[in-house]
């Protein structure tokens, strides 16, 4: 039967538009024009149907001719669908194949992921073990580092032990000497106190003497700065004189030196004003001796027209000379 949504009018729908686009209107091409759906044995048999009734609508209609070309393309199309049966067969079966292969493909993965959990669970407990055996290790192996520590530190314990034993020994025979020195220092100190005491009393006595002889200068001392506090009140009545003689002395120095300020003032002026006579000199030479040398320039011009004149003067003397002698001789014949 056919499935749900095939029926024979789908099956016709699908076959006219596959033979106006020129195709052959196979089995796969009408199940791929149907959208992959229905089985390909009711397709076959709406197909064959629907040539059956062509077939007949045709041999009704066309003459001989057609008949035979349309029955030997019937033929053909039966042939072409014996041959297609069996590829059909063979791909639904590799149809089935394949999807049982999935399937089995599937379990294993499914499997693979189960026994690849377990195997990291696996591995994750013991790589833990590891780690804890690996911790275990470590600490009995500092363990075994302290206990030899210990040990050698119980050893260093009973050596020092010994070594103060030896000095407590020693210290306690050092205690005996040191009462025998003490009680011999104490001795010699009781001597030496007492022959201390009669020497600071010897000092005492000669410290009274030396006293008694410093009041007496004390006293002396005592006349001596009564005399400086005279002499004191004296120098310092001849400071304030010589204080008010110092201030009269400073107020006629302050005045000098504004006297001497305004000379000072003065004085510039007077060297500023000749400092500008000195200029107005320097300019006023310069400007003489080029005068003066202009002078010298113009008497040599007028020495050298005075020449030339007197050589002019000459030249005309010369030439009246000449025009006198030669009027006399014209004179004489006349005569």
């Amino acid at each position: 039967m056919a499935r749900g949504g095939i029926n024979k009018a789908v099956v016709q729908t699908a076959r006219l538009a596959i033979l106006a686009r020129g195709e052959n209107p196979s089995i796969d091409a009408v199940r791929i024009e149907m959208g992959n759906t229905g089985s390909k044995t009711t397709i076959h048999r709406y197909l064959k149907e629907l040539d059956e009734s062509e077939t007949r609508t045709t041999i009704t209609e066309a003459p001989i001719d057609d008949e035979l070309g349309e029955l030997v393309a019937r033929l053909a199309q039966r042939l072409k669908e014996k041959a297609q049966e069996p590829i059909d067969l063979a791909l639904a079966q590799f149809e089935q194949q394949k999807a049982a292969l999935l399937a089995q493909v599937q379990a294993l993965e499914e499997a693979h992921g189960q026994l690849q959990q377990r195997f990291d669970i696996q591995a994750a407990a013991l790589a833990e073990e590891s780690a804890a055996l690996q911790t275990a290790s470590t600490s009995l192996q500092t363990e075994q580092t302290r206990n030899a520590g210990l040990s050698q530190a119980c050893s260093d314990y009973e050596l020092r032990i010994n070594d103060k034993d030896e000095q407590i020994r020693s210290l306690e025979e050092k205690h005996l000497h040191a009462r025998d020195a003490l009680e011999h220092y104490r001795n010699a100190i009781k001597e030496q106190r007492e022959q201390e005491q009669r020497r600071h009393e010897g000092q005492l006595q000669q410290v009274q003497a030396e006293l008694r002889q410093a009041q007496q200068s004390a006293m002396v001392r005592q006349d001596e700065i009564t005399q400086l506090h005279r002499d004191n009140e004296r120098l310092l009545i001849e400071h304030r004189v010589t204080a008010r003689e110092l201030t009269a002395l400073q107020e006629q120095s302050r005045k000098d030196q504004a006297r001497l300020l305004k000379l000072t003032e003065q004085v510039s002026l007077i060297d500023s004003e000749r400092t500008l006579l000195q200029e107005r000199l320097r300019v006023a030479a310069l400007e003489n001796q080029s005068r003066q040398e202009a002078l010298g320039e113009q008497q040599q011009a007028n020495k050298t027209l005075e020449l030339e004149l007197i050589k002019a003067q000459a030249s005309v003397e010369a030439l009246r000379l000449a025009a006198a002698v030669a009027a006399a001789p014209e004179a004489t014949p006349k005569a």
